[in-house]
């Protein structure tokens, strides 16, 4: 499993194609910095088992929490 960030980014499951039992429609999940993924059109995120996989970047919406959203989520 990654480091994880400081800021964490958040993102929003709009599918999941492929992926029935990692991730649920409509679901907030943690997003993890992933240079080289990104630059392969994936994403890495912190799916249903806890652990972060990488997924296609379709897949998910970024969302831009509140501050103090982001602090509830992260304790």
């Amino acid at each position: 499993m990654s480091d994880r960030p400081t800021q964490r980014d958040y993102v929003l499951c709009l599918s999941n194609r492929g992926y029935k039992a990692s991730l649920v429609v409509r679901k907030l999940y943690e997003a993890v910095p992933d240079e080289e993924g990104a630059r392969r059109g994936l994403l890495r995120v912190v799916d249903e088992s806890g652990e972060d996989y990488l997924f296609r970047q379709v897949l998910f919406a970024a969302v831009e929490l509140p501050a103090e959203v982001r602090e509830q989520l992260a304790s």
